[in-house]
């Protein structure tokens, strides 16, 4: 049997999957349950996120003060068999304007969001990929990101002897400066997984 382990970095995750799926954990868990095949043995999935940013932000048009908290969805998520959540931290750096807006006359606060940043999640995977690199727990790493900062690990990785296969949403193209460094491809099934999950809110209602 060939040892795996699954990568799957949080935000590229919610980028590629609807929004009524993205913090559902057990459709998470579906997604990478899915990318395991037959001759292979899943040691663990390692989940990279932040926890939604929780504290009091001043409004920069009424001066108000709002509390941004969410549920922490990512310790039901840790609590998966299998499953390990690696944590960054969320900055916050201020408004911007929304895609909507148009334009720069009459702003109203409906037409700001926070600006929030993840930071610390691309250093936690890439130690992660050096470990299972040094330790051998693993014969093969699959990697769900579009992040190029990740070529350094998996070079490194694949001079170890492992293999790195990349997840790949239908219709996506690999990036060339990721699938330089490849071994192969994995293709999620999101349409088949997300048809099961229409079914069963259906079946529940």
């Amino acid at each position: 049997m060939i040892r795996i382990a699954i990568m799957i970095d949080g935000g590229y995750l919610r980028a590629n999957v609807d929004s009524q799926y993205r913090f559902n954990v057990d459709f998470i868990e579906e997604v990478a349950l899915r990318m395991v095949e037959a001759e292979e043995e899943l040691l663990r999935v390692l989940f990279y996120d932040c926890d939604p940013y929780r504290g009091s932000i001043q409004l920069p048009v009424s001066g108000k003060m709002m509390k941004l908290e969410q549920p922490g969805w990512l310790d039901a998520l840790a609590s998966k068999e299998l499953f390990a959540v690696r944590r960054g931290v969320v900055k916050f750096r201020g408004f911007k304007l929304k895609e909507s807006h148009k334009k720069f006359a009459g702003l109203s606060e409906k037409d700001l969001k926070p600006d929030l940043l993840q930071k610390g999640v691309d250093m936690r995977l890439g130690i992660d990929i050096a470990n299972f690199s040094i330790t051998k727990a693993v014969d093969r790493i699959i990697l769900v990101s579009r992040d190029t900062d990740c070529v350094p690990a998996m070079k490194y990785c694949r001079i170890a002897g492992l293999q790195v296969y990349l997840a790949q949403f239908p219709g996506q193209l690999p990036l060339p400066e990721l699938s330089h460094h490849a071994d192969g491809y994995r293709k999620i099934p999101l349409s088949d997984i997300t048809k099961k999950f229409k079914a069963k809110s259906r079946s529940t209602r």
